[in-house]
């Protein structure tokens, strides 16, 4: 059980969530949560004039509400704001956006029921999950469109998944023996206000980010290693010249898993002197990468425990405040920052594998084929590289140079940070796969190497993966090996394997 306080919930903690985790509140946070709710209703039966409570939203922001009209406008608020479109979110996405919401309620300054609180992490440990399309939100009030898809279960409207089913939101509540709410003055405005959808998937998409960048590293020191090249370059005396935290840590990576290797002991004394750049730049490539993805899982940190709807309640100083929390500028460039810097893994991963299958010069056949002209080898793994390559050239534009305005202009910038959340995920499975193109030929290519040793790191990976992919004899469909690959990365596995070898993790 992960306990919410509002300010000290983690990425792993987000991902333990969405793969099924339940949540509960402190008891800390259950009574700022409550004093705020207090304070919300002694205000609204005051009759003071209260953005979203007695006032319409964004450029209606003028109009007064009538007390007697509280109820109709919050469920007003959610169901016009439920305009998403395209295809639904996975489930894993929309639990880490709702464990999100649930900690950002739990900082006690949106003024929402508790009971409002307890049926969104009910709904995380029974299993109900939202149906949220994917599209529709410009991350300026935060994500509104998807915000309100989520919230129109709590209230017995919109889809939901339960029991491997797609089911109206009530039906769905009902068969998980749940009661949905009416929501009170101000609550429909703190559910749909926020940035958590967009923060749900960043949270994910940065975890897979820093498993995929050790994989990187792995995958390179056996490329590296079976194109003969030299470890001269990750040398701790050079790299140190150069201190950024990546690229020392990445230098460390390869000298760890080559350590011992008969392969690169055994053209020591050969004449070449220098290696292309996607060799002996590895650890100043994957390093700035891990750089990268360090900064944005800083900010993604900070907004996973901030609070982003509007306006914030402080019941300690008796007032409300108005702002500009829900703005998804931070998380937006964070997003996109990950993208460009993700696809950099699979830039060089490709480059690699390039040499591996042209490296007459290397002793190694044309495409790794034990028959040159009779067979094709491993030709098209590296075309299917490229093509996910090239498909990050698009996918990588960041969509927070954009803004378009909304709200007849009251919401006159925007972030667009949905965009390149929806974009993310795409992104990183194009990593995934070239990666997996790049680990077929880096174990072909280590084939024509035996019965010369691989390094401690890099022997044990390659070992992993001869047990789930033949070697390459003859032709055959290389799609079914890029699958076992793929698996074998994101699983995981692979990535075990070679740190039980060197004794210690790859990843931060």
């Amino acid at each position: 059980m992960i306990e919410l306080d509002g300010h000290h919930l983690t990425l792993e903690q987000i991902e333990e969530v969405a793969a099924g985790a339940a949540v509960a509140v402190s008891a800390v946070a259950r009574t700022r949560v409550d004093q705020a709710r207090q304070f919300v209703e002694r205000k609204f039966a005051g009759g003071e004039a209260i953005y979203g409570v007695t006032t319409g939203f964004g450029r209606l922001a003028h109009v007064r509400v009538s007390p007697a009209d509280a109820v109709e406008l919050q469920l007003n608020l959610v169901r016009s704001h439920a305009a998403g479109t395209g295809e639904p979110l996975p489930i894993p996405f929309v639990r880490a956006a709702s464990v999100l919401r649930a900690n950002s309620l739990s900082a006690g300054h949106s003024g929402i029921k508790p009971d409002t609180l307890d049926l969104i992490l009910a709904m995380l440990a029974r299993g109900v999950t939202p149906v949220v399309p994917c599209q529709g939100s410009v991350g300026a009030s935060g994500d509104l469109a998807p915000l309100a898809h989520m919230t129109l279960v709590l209230i017995g409207e919109g889809e939901a998944y339960y029991d491997g089913r797609r089911l109206p939101g009530g039906v769905a509540l009902e068969q998980a023996g749940l009661a949905p709410i009416q929501l009170g003055p101000k609550e429909g405005l703190a559910l749909v206000n926020g940035t958590q959808v967009m923060t749900g998937i960043a949270a994910l998409g940065v975890l897979r980010a820093e498993r995929l960048a050790a994989a990187a590293d792995l995958i390179g020191a056996m490329s590296l290693e079976a194109y003969l090249g030299s470890d001269r370059a990750f040398d701790r005396r050079l790299n140190d010249l150069r201190p950024h935290p990546g690229q020392e840590r990445v230098a460390a990576n390869l000298r760890d898993l080559l350590e011992g290797s008969e392969i690169v002991q055994s053209h020591r004394e050969c004449e070449r002197v220098q290696d292309p750049y996607s060799f002996r730049c590895i650890p100043v490539v994957h390093g700035a990468v891990r750089d990268s993805i360090a900064h944005v899982r800083r900010v993604t940190e900070i907004e996973a425990n901030s609070v982003t709807d509007n306006p914030l309640v402080f019941a300690e100083d008796e007032e409300f405040i108005s702002g500009g929390n829900f703005h998804g500028e931070p998380v937006a460039l964070a997003i996109d920052f990950l993208k460009i810097a993700a696809s950099e893994l699979a830039s060089i991963a490709e480059r690699r594998l390039y040499l591996l299958l042209n490296a007459a010069d290397r002793e190694l056949p044309l495409f790794l084929t034990r028959q040159v002209g009779l067979q094709s080898g491993l030709m098209l793994v590296q075309y299917t590289a490229a093509a996910l390559v090239n498909e990050n050239k698009g996918l990588g534009w960041p969509s927070s140079i954009d803004s378009i305005p909304t709200s007849a202009g009251q919401e006159d910038h925007v972030s667009m940070g949905m965009t390149s959340a929806n974009a993310m995920p795409r992104v990183l499975d194009n990593v995934e796969g070239a990666l997996a193109c790049e680990l077929i030929g880096a174990c072909a290519a280590t084939d024509f190497r035996r019965p010369l040793r691989s390094g401690r790191g890099t022997q044990a990976a390659h070992a992993v993966t001869r047990e789930r992919i033949a070697p390459w004899t003859t032709d055959r469909p290389p799609a079914p090996d890029i699958a076992t690959a793929r698996e074998l990365i994101r699983s995981g596995e692979l990535l075990r394997a070679a740190e039980s070898a060197i004794a210690r993790k790859l990843s931060p």
